[in-house]
């Protein structure tokens, strides 16, 4: 495939581009003479109300988090687009004196060669506001402090991210192309992140649970410090003849962290649940002071082959075949961690990958078309099988009562489907279609361990039915009506035995080979069933109103030989939008949309859970020409999203999870809100110069008893607390000139 833009890019939320296009340079282009250069340039400032506590969703990714409530803009544009002498240069720089600044270049012959450079910064803020003793936050080696919660200092963890990109294109003939690409991004700084531990466990069976006199399980903020470096490249041979395209690929990426481990250094008491310091429990301080691996350095290459034939005038035929291998081979002793078992250096990961796929496409009759496609992947995992809990394995921690493994994660899948379109008119079409997916996910390794589960599957079978009819109803009134079906089964269940391995079950009702009625089983593997029905609608009520409405209804209902787990599950959406033209000159938009998705599921001798989220969404906007000189506009939007958990018991439930839910009515709702006024006004003063005017007023609601309850921050082990703001409020206004060199 031969591309046409090769330009790096950083993706932004919604709401930052939208504040972003009120400071970016306007394009503008001499009329009737294409050979001349035009420059643009634009400058602005802007001012902001509220603190950084009022930033913490608006200033997420736009740069706008900090205390400062004053800014400035900078970008430009320089192009030339000289086609007869074969000379085409566009530089563009937006947002210079921010932190969101981007820069590109393309300086291009069309039709021979092109050559594009890019640079941007991306900068997130965490939105939670962090109170700590931490000594040390952001690097690998941080030092806990216990205070009382709330008596520490406010931190601020944010990451940059610097991207460069390098792209160059050559067309050797028209039938040949070469396109190569080159990125390279760094991201320093630090994001939440912590450890913790219960005991007693299976895992650290030396470490001592909680008494009247100690700490016996603790969590602990430690922010993941962040310094790391991923390259891509990417190299393409395109050709293209009368029947035959096809082009040759190579990709390669390469992540390289400087950061290897995270440890920290734990003080000899900490608090308890009900806020008491105590003396750590046993062993407690040893597995807290472990290193905490981070994710290690790797890379990944592939070669793939794709193209198309024609076979006829009405029969193609398309194809994909790809050949990749990832590798992890970091050494554990550079790294700072021990125990590894003799003569094992690093987890040495090794994964192949093959990816085939066939597509043909076909109208043998006008009214008819027919699809057929393919596709085939293998992973093939190579990594080492090796036990890593040896007794003296961690000299800190007495020898374990057990011995495990890591897991082999081969797996095969594959898809066909087959599809059949009839045009019964110019006006209506039939679509019925037939898929089929089927994966094996290989051998159990024996030496490995299952874990919060009763059983796996290795084969599982999917069979979907579709069908599709699209018309148009009326002059003004088009849409679409799909359904389909799918059902999903598998091999025999096979039953874990305490890490020795797994056993087929035959008949999971066995009283003595089969499961207890308490047994958990993975949704992702259990039978399932699976109802979809789409409609769409695409209304033109009149000259002025358009209209165009889509609706979902969706349902997967899951059977496993237990009465626990994930029972079902349901989703519905219905969303409208709509455009009317007031006048030559002025027009409104709209939208509306609400989505909700609820769940079911079970735990022995726990929660009988009902989840329900729900979200609507709705907009308006206006956009006019108040005079010649004069373009105005806005909208008002507002997002909802509301996380509702109904709980029950189930008969088996203790009298302390009675008492628990009797006290507490369960879980709480989780809440969040944004509501968002956007003005703009645009102002020509003259040939090539403009100012415009931006206003954003955005009002945020958030309430999640993840982080707090009741205005009551989460709080850890050592006093370090984590709070968000629950009402959040912030005015921005920029004024920005632009203006075009003659």
């Amino acid at each position: 495939m031969i591309k046409t833009d090769s330009s790096f890019r950083f993706q932004r939320s919604l709401l930052a581009l939208a504040l972003t296009a009120a400071f970016v340079p306007m394009q503008a282009h001499a009329e009737g003479d294409d050979a001349a250069p035009v420059t643009t340039i634009s400058f602005g400032l802007g001012l902001q109300s509220g603190s950084s506590a009022d930033h913490a969703q608006f200033g997420q990714y736009n740069g706008l988090r900090a205390d400062r409530n004053f800014f400035g803009t900078l970008g430009f544009s320089h192009s030339l687009r000289d086609l007869d002498n074969s000379n085409w240069l566009q530089i563009e720089g937006s947002n210079l004196l921010g932190e969101t600044r981007e820069l590109s270049l393309v300086k291009k012959d069309p039709g021979n060669w092109k050559l594009s450079a890019s640079y941007g910064e991306l900068v997130r803020y965490e939105p939670n506001t962090v109170n700590s003793g931490l000594i040390g936050a952001g690097s690998t080696t941080p030092q806990v402090v216990a205070l009382a919660a709330g008596s520490g200092s406010d931190m601020e963890l944010k990451t940059k991210r610097s991207g460069l990109g390098l792209g160059f294109s050559k067309v050797f003939t028209p039938a040949l192309q070469f396109d190569l690409d080159l990125k390279s991004e760094k991201k320093d700084g630090a994001r939440l992140f912590g450890i913790g531990i219960n005991c007693p466990t299976v895992i650290a069976p030396g470490c001592l649970g909680t008494t009247l006199s100690n700490t016996g399980w603790a969590s602990l903020m430690l922010p993941e410090p962040v310094s790391a470096n991923h390259s891509q490249i990417e190299a393409r041979l395109a050709y293209g003849a009368d029947r035959l395209r096809f082009n040759l690929g190579y990709y390669g990426s390469f992540y390289r962290n400087n950061n290897a481990t995270l440890t920290g250094s734990i003080p000899g008491s900490l608090y308890n649940p009900v806020g008491t310091l105590l003396p750590l429990s046993t062993g407690l301080r040893s597995v807290l002071g472990q290193p905490v691996a981070l994710a290690p350095d790797n890379q990944a290459h592939q070669l793939d082959l794709s193209g198309s034939f024609d076979f006829s005038n009405t029969t193609r035929g398309t194809f994909k075949f790809a050949r990749s291998a990832a590798s992890q081979n970091a050494s554990f002793a550079d790294a700072g961690l021990s125990g590894a078992p003799a003569g094992v250096t690093g987890l040495d990961a090794q994964v192949r990958s093959t990816l085939s796929k066939l597509t043909l496409t076909s109208r043998p009759v006008r009214a008819l078309s027919l699809l057929a496609d393919l596709r085939y992947e293998k992973k093939d995992d190579q990594t080492p099988i090796a036990t890593y809990n040896l007794e003296g394995a961690v000299p800190a921690l007495p020898a374990l009562p057990f011995t495990y493994s890591n897991r082999e994660l081969s797996s095969e899948k594959s898809n066909a489907k087959l599809q059949a379109s009839w045009q019964f008119n110019s006006e209506y079409r039939a679509t019925l279609g037939a898929d089929r997916e089927n994966i094996d996910r290989g051998v159990f390794t024996a030496t490995s361990a299952i874990s919060g589960i009763s059983a796996l599957r290795q084969k599982t079978s999917e069979r979907t039915v579709r069908a599709e009819l699209r018309g148009r109803l009326a002059e003004t009134l088009s849409g679409t009506v799909s359904v389909s079906r799918s059902n999903r089964d598998g091999s025999n269940w096979l039953k874990d035995n305490s890490g020795l391995g797994v056993t087929e079950v035959t008949n999971p009702s066995d009283p003595v080979t089969g499961f207890l009625p308490t047994a958990v089983f993975m949704p992702t593997l259990a039978d399932r069933q699976r109802n979809k029905v789409k409609l769409f609608a695409d209304w033109q009520a009149s000259e002025s109103l358009t209209l165009q409405v889509s609706a979902e209804n969706g349902s997967d209902r899951y059977t496993a030989p237990s009465s626990y787990g994930l029972r079902d599950t349901g989703m519905h959406q219905l969303s409208v939008d709509w455009g009317y033209t007031l006048s030559d000159n002025w027009g409104l938009t709209g939208t509306l949309s609400r989505s909700a998705q609820a769940l079911n599921q079970a735990r022995a001798a726990g929660y009988l859970m009902a989840f329900d989220n729900t979200n609507l969404g709705a907009s308006i906007g206006v956009n006019g020409k108040a005079s010649g000189k004069l373009d105005v506009g806005g909208s008002l939007s507002y997002v909802g999203d509301k996380s509702v958990y109904g709980q029950t018991l189930d008969a088996l439930a203790g009298s302390d999870s009675v008492a628990l839910l009797a006290a507490t009515g369960g879980l709480p709702d989780i809440v969040y809100s944004q509501t968002a006024l956007k003005l703009f006004g645009k102002y020509a003063l003259e040939k090539g110069s403009s100012v415009r005017v931006d206003f954003v007023h955005q009002r945020n609601n958030v309430n999640d008893w993840t982080w707090s309850y009741n205005g009551v921050p989460y709080s850890y082990s050592d006093g370090t607390t984590v709070l968000q703001k629950a009402n959040q409020s912030v005015n921005v206004i920029g004024v920005t000139y632009v203006y075009q060199l003659p």
